[in-house]
């Protein structure tokens, strides 16, 4: 089999995951590409359409270890029909603890083949200037990787050698770690805000409004941090006393850099 027709599917509010997901892409170099990039409501199709000549890849964002809640409901429906898949997690250069298990028993669970699984870093969600973390992840070497292991996709593709015996071994443990809810919390705009929009445009799950104002419902926010990203004037910040700790504890104890890891069947 080789690789006639990809799918991507993605979950990525800062972009990191989806340029990681595109740069496997590159190195696979399908006959035809379809992206489900279901980081917002509108983006979630009406039916995934996996067939037998696919491949797909499906990709996310780490949160504290684990796959974010809105991204597995907003895949719920898809049905593997016996495709082979690619599991892809993306972490801020901690850990990412159960969520690539997490990814591939999901999509186990739906029918899918997995023949293989990576983990790449991004830029931390919570980064800053003020307290950088994984500043510019995925850089030149991770994109590089990426592309490397896309070509390493299509080789075992074209000479059909995945080997689908056996469910894939990555790591992670079952019971998945626990999800912690905290007290509800978001980033806010400040008075330089120029009530642009940009913010509102990019949140996942639609908790910013604009009006004569930027309203925020934290009970809706996933702490993405995407709407502080694309900030230009740098008028929305996260300075909940709560993210700043972990951030900082993170900019002490993070400061190795963490390289890609690959599983391949």
């Amino acid at each position: 089999m080789s690789c006639s027709k990809l799918k991507l599917i993605c979950f990525s509010p800062t972009r990191t995951t989806k340029q990681v997901l595109y740069a496997i892409a590159e190195g696979l170099q399908a006959d035809e590409l379809t992206v489900f990039d279901v980081t917002r409501q509108e983006g979630i199709p009406d039916d995934f359409d996996c067939s037998k000549d696919d491949l797909v890849i499906i990709g996310s964002p780490v949160y504290s270890g684990r796959l974010p809640s809105v991204m597995l409901e907003r895949i719920a429906s898809l049905k593997g029909n016996g495709v082979p898949v690619v599991s892809v997690v993306v972490y801020g250069n901690r850990a990412y603890e159960d969520a690539l298990l997490e990814l591939t028993d999901f999509a186990e669970a739906a029918g899918f083949k997995t023949v293989a699984g990576a983990a790449f870093i991004g830029e931390h969600s919570f980064s800053t200037s003020e307290i950088p973390l994984s500043v510019g992840r995925p850089d030149f070497a991770d994109i590089d990787k990426a592309k490397s292991f896309g070509i390493k996709l299509a080789e075992k593709l074209a000479a059909k050698s995945f080997d689908t015996s056996s469910k894939l071994r990555v790591p992670g443990n079952t019971p998945y770690k626990e999800r912690v809810a905290g007290e509800p919390m978001s980033p806010f705009s400040q008075e330089n805000c120029e009530l642009c929009g940009a913010c509102a445009r990019v949140c996942p799950t639609e908790a910013i409004t604009v009006g004569s104002h930027i309203t925020t419902d934290a009970e809706k926010c996933i702490l993405c941090c995407a709407c502080v990203k694309v900030c230009t004037p740098g008028a929305r910040k996260m300075e909940a006393p709560r993210i700043l700790k972990v951030s900082q504890f993170l900019a002490d104890t993070c400061k190795e850099r963490k390289e890609p890891e690959i599983f391949v069947s």
